[in-house]
């Protein structure tokens, strides 16, 4: 490995690297944005109904019951 060897980076990853630089709390703000929607604490309760709700999937999926 050459002394001076850099490491690749797509172009994608410098793209949002330099976003970064430009706006220093776009990460923060990603964070709050997902913790909006995402980030949300689920129930037993309902974790308990969603699996009770559930269909068994046929073996064959397009067959149909005639």
């Amino acid at each position: 490995m050459p002394l001076f060897w850099k490491p690749y980076q797509s172009e994608a990853t410098q793209f949002i690297e330099s976003l970064k630089k430009q706006d220093p709390t776009l990460e923060s703000r990603q964070i709050a944005g997902r913790a909006l929607l995402w980030e949300q604490p689920v129930s037993r309760e309902e974790v308990r109904e969603v699996t009770a709700a559930r269909v068994a999937q046929q073996p064959y999926v397009y067959q149909t019951h005639a």
